[in-house]
């Protein structure tokens, strides 16, 4: 069965990804001399692509509530005392902060000197308006939620709703639950899990690797979907979103892309030479399965089993920090969002004229570190809340139908940015949990 350490099945991913960009693009390309070529790849993407690239995110979706649950409960009850989960989670949560606030600082930075608001002209803005008008007002119309979320109370309500269980369930068939409660839940049961009778801990612990490992079975066999389902899933986003408007917005979206691949490759590398035994080379080669299930899925929630197998399995962290860190990561370390709402809100700001002052960005770099937070690990899940960062500088919030024609393609490289942070954070945790024990148990002797 296949395994999503298997560097055979990440290339056949990889392979099927690119095969999928370029039939996309070709096919775009043969539309504009034969439209109907294009209008039947459409209805063909539409009708048949995309429910086979469904198939295989519903599998993975399937498994994400008690993925998360049965590896973070787990991963606090081998830390076997409740005094261990202290450093580890300070670790955990500084790290987490450092990976965003780099993230924004690096993205304001060159939106600030190449300045790409200036690139697009008012004809080309008045066209993306008229296109992606609807689609803004409706992602408006949700920005006074998302700055309730916000406010000190939302926070509490984000995290301890009243209703745990209608939290993360959801409300609908076809949107994913809350999973910061269930986050919440699960370190208490683990916490407590620690002060009982260590049979009843081994029970327990037996119990919840069980689950792991059943979930961990279903996404092995959504795995073996993989080569065909990721194709299918890009030539279906690029024959029917079009390259018009990426070329349109093409100096706005190489910043983003840029700068995210500055700070996986640089910022992250520098982790890895600072605080661990890993050479970039090495570790990226690695962790490049699960970096294409990211971007393949735009859902840092689907590649969560994937990212837990590979941590353990490749690059040897300990299960403990693995079931606390990633899918704490995968929820609250949110690096490429976080850049991506704080270089959206400025570019939004230059094109309509908004000057943003030194103190005003600062202000957005914190909003947006914190706002990335509350986002949904789904595609499309920070649209609403750029809206209302949006207005909180004053700006108008139907200005994201800017930048709506490209947030498919950007929101599948800020997921792939996600992922590869939250697995190098959680590299970088776990070695200096080793160290810390090491020490330890050294002065100890």
């Amino acid at each position: 069965m296949a395994s999503p350490s298997d560097p055979q099945l990440a290339n056949r991913i990889l392979r099927g990804l690119v095969f999928g960009l370029i039939a996309g693009a070709a096919t775009i390309g043969l539309g504009k001399f034969a439209p109907g070529i294009l209008t039947g790849a459409q209805t063909v993407a539409t009708h048949v692509l995309e429910p086979i690239g469904q198939v295989f995110l519903r599998l993975l979706f399937f498994v994400i509530i008690p993925l998360v649950f049965a590896s973070l409960a787990s991963g606090v009850l081998q830390l076997g005392r409740p005094e261990k989960l202290g450093p580890l989670a300070g670790r955990t949560f500084l790290f987490f902060f450092l990976n965003m606030a780099i993230a924004v600082g690096l993205g304001l930075i060159v939106m600030n000197v190449v300045q790409p608001g200036d690139f697009i002209s008012k004809e080309t803005k008045e066209a993306v308006m008229a296109t992606y008008g609807g689609a803004a007002q409706k992602h408006a119309a949700n920005q006074q939620q998302a700055q309730a979320n916000l406010s000190a109370m939302g926070i509490v309500e984000m995290f301890m709703p009243r209703n745990l269980f209608g939290a993360f369930v959801g409300n609908s068939r076809t949107s994913l639950g809350d999973v910061l409660p269930l986050i919440v839940f699960a370190i208490l049961v683990g916490a407590t899990g620690t002060r009982l009778a260590p049979d009843r801990q081994a029970r327990l612990l037996a119990a919840l690797d069980t689950v792991n490992d059943l979930m961990t079975g279903i996404v092995h066999f959504a795995l073996r979907l993989a080569p065909y389902a990721v194709p299918a899933m890009i030539y279906s986003v690029v024959v029917r979103t079009g390259l018009d408007i990426i070329l349109a917005l093409g100096v706005f979206v190489l910043i983003c892309v840029s700068v995210m691949a500055v700070h996986v490759f640089g910022t992250m590398s520098l982790w890895l030479r600072i605080w661990t035994s890993w050479q970039p080379r090495a570790y990226f080669a690695a962790i490049k399965d699960v970096v294409v299930t990211a971007f393949s899925t735009s859902s840092s929630a689907a590649a969560l089993p994937a990212a837990l197998q590979n941590a353990t399995e490749r690059l040897k962290v300990s299960p403990s920090t693995a079931g606390f860190v990633l899918p704490l990561g995968t929820t609250m370390n949110m690096s490429g969002t976080a850049l991506y709402e704080g270089c959206v809100v400025l570019f939004v700001a230059q094109v309509f004229g908004v000057d943003l002052g030194v103190g005003q960005q600062v202000s957005l770099l914190l909003l947006s570190v914190l706002s990335a937070v509350a986002v949904a690990a789904i595609p499309g899940g920070s649209l609403p809340l750029i809206a209302g960062l949006l207005a909180t500088f004053g700006i108008d919030p139907a200005g994201i139908g800017i930048i709506l024609g490209v947030d498919r393609i950007l929101d599948m490289c800020r997921t792939a940015t996600n992922v590869a942070c939250d697995v190098t954070t959680t590299v970088v945790v776990d070695e200096l949990v080793k160290r810390s024990e090491g020490k330890a148990a050294a002065a100890a002797g």
